[in-house]
């Protein structure tokens, strides 16, 4: 069985677990990270040498990253439509994928941390205000994208919804200003109407 470590408000194992009850999979999830501890164990640091979450054992395979195991996720189980046939579909999924990664969390990161981690007397109003203003510009270009198409790579869900996704429900519960960027409105709506994009990650911020 797919064994999956980590706790349900890391931002990248909520990508596994709406990732694994999209396809439909039976897996197991061991808290890990953070006030669970686990991570700094050294059975862990021999899966994981980075000893963050998530990580997966796939009846053996052991996995971390979380964007690289959605995508094997989705490939290995590539009858469930997640990973597209058609290679350029699949690479412009994949691309805000690793824009996610590249971009969006530079901008994202302190600012999540610094509004939602940090106690208010630590906080930077400068900084903070800074940062929210370069990720409306980040989630502009996605909206651009979006203009003519109901999800990331095209007319259906895949694969490349999924880590922009998590990120974009972060971004609508920060208490801060967001410019008006009605196609990245309506593809998140879209989300929400999925089961598990609400399960998992439609939640608290933590």
């Amino acid at each position: 069985m797919l064994r999956i470590w980590g706790r349900t408000n890391s931002i990248n194992v909520m990508k596994v677990l709406w990732c694994a009850d999209e396809l439909g999979l039976r897996y197991e999830r061991i808290d890990a990270g953070m006030a669970f501890g686990v991570v700094g164990d050294e059975w862990y640091g021999a899966m994981n040498p980075n000893r963050r979450v998530p990580t997966i054992d796939d009846d053996g395979l052991v996995l971390w990253e979380s964007n690289t195991i959605v995508r094997y996720l989705a490939a290995k189980h590539a009858g469930a439509g997640l990973w597209p046939a058609d290679p350029g579909v699949r690479a412009t999924g994949e691309k805000w994928m690793d824009w996610q990664l590249s971009m969006l969390m530079d901008d994202m990161t302190p600012l999540f941390w610094g509004l939602v981690r940090k106690a208010p007397q630590h906080q930077d109003p400068d900084k903070l205000a800074s940062a929210a203003s370069s990720v409306g510009k980040r989630w502009a270009m996605l909206d651009a994208a979006l203009a003519d198409r109901d999800y990331v790579a095209g007319e259906r869900f895949t694969v490349g919804d999924i880590p922009v996704g998590c990120f974009v429900w972060r971004w609508s519960q920060l208490p801060i200003e967001r410019p008006a960027l009605p196609h990245l409105e309506a593809w998140h709506e879209r989300l929400q109407a999925r089961p598990a994009f609400r399960e998992h990650v439609m939640l608290p911020l933590t």
